[in-house]
């Protein structure tokens, strides 16, 4: 695969980024894109391994054949590399930007801390697929006079609806907010996927059958019942949602804000909608001028950083309750699994101040606004160590600790009620179905994505919407030619 001696003779290059202090200025994607012959050379890069851990189930859940489409690149061929790369994954530029590529963590080059630039070159593949018109409708060549209705546009129901729309069936997405996308449009900032990516692949879908149906709160507009009464299969793709519950003491002053709300009012902004939501309606949350203080430390917390500094925030300082992690971790007792070992975001590096193994205590206020954020340091057991606290100034504060699963409204309210669905035993609530067929306990409605496993990455999103397609398909049909 590649060039055999590559690892050997080139260099790992992946994409630039404008400068921290250029980017700050504006919401849009900033990375700076490589000449095909640049990413040429890194797809050369890919070792003949003889297991390519990239593509197990250690590296890539939706097995891409990376080493396949990287010796295609290599060789020029950048149109079977994109058939070869769709044949796996629906929507290759949305994982090329937004995924954080543990394909990479388990390439045999990562024991060199050098591993092929698998995200940089599928990006690639996908956006040359646009220039050259790959990216245009596949409609059914028959239709099979079935009807399925997806609740929720996230990448999970885009990607089931997609498979299903080309499989022949007559497929209705129903989404609750104004435009298709889900948390991938609403939730995540345009500087790390731009929208039109999306618009695009709406596009193509309606060109392939494929109808949406948006500002439609199924479970409230429509009730579940009346879905499963007009169509033969039914998925549920709603994601997951809730806040996972902080109990910080002060956390009811104003100022002090779950990250969700924050984020979806900027990408409305950018979008040119209102920034009232369905699901998360706020007044206007703005950061410029402000002291800011992030609590968590993923990638929703990262995403309240960056946009933090675009609106022009003083200082954002991030807290999180883990131990700083290594510098490198020990390959040979990690390698292929994902490593903890320290990472530092775009946004992070855009001036944010962390604070590694520190528990927020309390938040602070005067006349019910908050003005500052109590910390102390942790032991290794996240226990308060006495006597070390300390304040940060802070007239916002962000909330960033995760999701317990779905909205406690509209379709899992009518499911938990009148229906008596099975939920998993956490406290999350997330719908029980199993991996192999997605079926729940109600007759005819399947669940994937979020909303199943819990809070998780687009790509095991898309994973689980094809997986489901194939499911309901072979339910639907006795047989099926999608792939699983």
């Amino acid at each position: 695969m590649g060039k055999v001696t590559g690892f050997l003779e080139i260099d790992r290059q992946v994409h630039k980024y404008q400068p921290a202090s250029d980017r700050i200025r504006h919401f849009r994607e900033f990375t700076l894109p490589m000449s095909d012959k640049e990413v040429e050379k890194q797809a050369a890069r890919c070792m003949d391994c003889g297991i390519p851990f990239c593509h197990g189930p250690t590296g890539c859940p939706i097995h891409n054949q990376i080493p396949d489409w990287n010796d295609l690149v290599y060789n020029g061929d950048w149109d079977n590399a994109i058939r070869n790369l769709h044949s796996t994954n629906n929507f290759p530029e949305f994982t090329g930007r937004i995924c954080p590529a543990p394909c990479e963590e388990a390439c045999t080059l990562n024991l060199e801390d050098i591993p092929v630039a698998i995200k940089t070159v599928e990006q690639a593949i996908a956006d040359k697929a646009y220039e050259t018109g790959h990216i245009r409708p596949y409609p059914p060549e028959k239709k099979t006079g079935k009807r399925v209705a997806v609740i929720g546009s996230g990448p999970a129901g885009m990607a089931a609806a997609q498979q299903l729309g080309r499989a022949g069936h007559e497929v209705s997405v129903y989404e609750r907010e104004s435009r298709p996308g889900g948390l991938m449009r609403y939730g995540i900032p345009d500087f790390k996927i731009e929208k039109h990516y999306i618009d695009r692949r709406i596009e193509q879908m309606q060109g392939e059958g494929v109808t949406f149906h948006c500002g439609v709160n199924v479970g409230v507009d429509k009730p579940v019942a009346e879905l499963l009464a007009e169509y033969d299969a039914v998925l549920y793709c709603g994601g997951s949602e809730s806040p996972r519950p902080a109990n910080i003491p002060g956390d009811d002053l104003g100022g002090v804000y779950d990250a969700m709300p924050y984020l979806v009012q900027q990408n409305r902004r950018v979008g040119g909608e209102p920034i009232q939501s369905v699901a998360w309606p706020s007044h206007p949350i703005i950061a410029g001028g402000q002291h800011v203080v992030v609590v968590g430390g993923g990638d929703t917390a990262s995403d309240c950083v960056g946009t933090a500094f675009r609106q022009g925030a003083v200082r954002v300082t991030q807290l999180d309750i883990r131990p700083q992690p290594p510098e490198k971790e020990d390959k040979l007792s990690v390698w292929p699994y994902w490593a903890t070992k320290m990472r530092t975001s775009s946004s992070q590096a855009e001036g944010a101040e962390r604070e590694f193994q520190v528990a927020t205590l309390e938040f602070i206020g005067e006349e019910g606004q908050l003005t500052g954020v109590k910390c102390c340091e942790v032991d290794e057991k996240r226990k308060p160590i006495a006597g070390t606290e300390f304040v940060i100034r802070a007239d916002l504060a962000f909330i960033a600790i995760g999701f317990a699963g779905p909205a406690a409204v509209g379709v899992a309210k009518e499911l938990d009620g009148e229906m008596k669905i099975t939920t998993d035993s956490r406290r999350s609530r997330n719908v029980e179905a199993n991996d192999r067929d997605y079926k729940t306990s109600v007759d005819k409605l399947y669940a994937a994505g979020d909303v199943r496993r819990g809070q998780s990455l687009v790509v095991w999103a898309i994973r689980e919407g094809r997986q489901a397609a194939r499911s309901i398909d072979e339910a639907l049909m006795g047989s099926t030619v999608l792939p699983r």
